[in-house]
């Protein structure tokens, strides 16, 4: 099952999204190296600037993919404001459909 997890940035907190970046982008990486990973990608602000993530990823139950979600070093840095995780169904441009 897909799900697709929405995450808010704190208010002003641009810097600790870039310092961490690098470990963010590996943990992606990982993730779609396994298969798991299906989209990613940031929320931009009016001026363009990254606020928030959509990831959408593979995991058989929601607590699966909430744990997936907490190990992100985004999530573990206190990035995040909110994080909304919802069971998603990819209906129009999936590769695998």
């Amino acid at each position: 099952m897909l799900f697709a997890v929405l995450c808010t940035d704190k208010p002003n907190a641009l810097q600790l999204r870039m310092d961490t970046r690098p470990e963010h982008v590996a943990f992606l990486n990982d993730l779609n190296a396994k298969g798991v990973l299906k989209v990613a990608g940031p929320f931009l602000d009016d001026a363009g600037k990254p606020n928030g993530s959509l990831v959408v990823i593979k995991a058989e139950t929601i607590e699966e993919a909430r744990a997936i979600a907490a190990e992100d070093p985004y999530a573990k840095a206190g990035l995040f404001a909110h994080v909304d995780i919802k069971p998603w169904n990819w209906v129009f441009n999936n590769p695998e459909a």
